[in-house]
């Protein structure tokens, strides 16, 4: 997959991160519930946040997909900003690498695309509930759900 394909989002989240007001300086963990529109699949899984600067966040995730025969997962390698302004400090966007792997039998089919989303999170306490959607582009192209918490680690 050609490096220029993600280049300019990547680029583009850089130049965002750069003018948005700082919101989060933790990381942090947590569960999440994610239901895929085009496969008409639900995934269980985590995701991680990790602050760059106080401006952007490294943002893994990974979801398992309770298929009915094999296996399915995906894992996302994603940089996440905040909307700029102080009441709109609950909105985030972003974008990064999505892999997934498709198993059935002694078939097995990796694909790898672009992930772009946005959603929303509570940044009260410790504990934050968020939902956000996201577009996987690769072999097609599909939207997908998510609800989770995240957990702040450390004090």
């Amino acid at each position: 997959m050609p490096l220029r394909r993600f280049a300019t989002p990547l680029a583009l989240l850089f130049v965002v991160g750069g003018i948005a007001d700082a919101q989060t300086t933790r990381a942090h963990f947590g569960p999440r519930l994610t239901y895929n529109f085009d496969m008409d699949e639900v995934a269980l899984g985590a995701g991680f946040t990790a602050p760059v600067s106080n401006r952007l966040e490294f943002y893994p995730s990974f979801d398992t997909f309770l298929v009915d025969q094999g296996s399915l997962w995906a894992l996302n390698a994603d940089l996440k900003v905040r909307v700029t302004g102080e009441s709109l400090n609950w909105l985030y966007m972003g974008g990064g690498l999505n892999v997934q792997r498709r198993s059935l039998g002694d078939n097995h089919n990796t694909n790898t695309g672009l992930g772009l989303f946005a959603g929303f999170e509570s940044l009260s306490g410790w504990v934050h509930p968020y939902g956000e959607l996201r577009l996987v582009t690769g072999d097609g192209t599909s939207g997908q759900a998510t609800i989770g918490l995240n957990f702040t680690l450390g004090r």
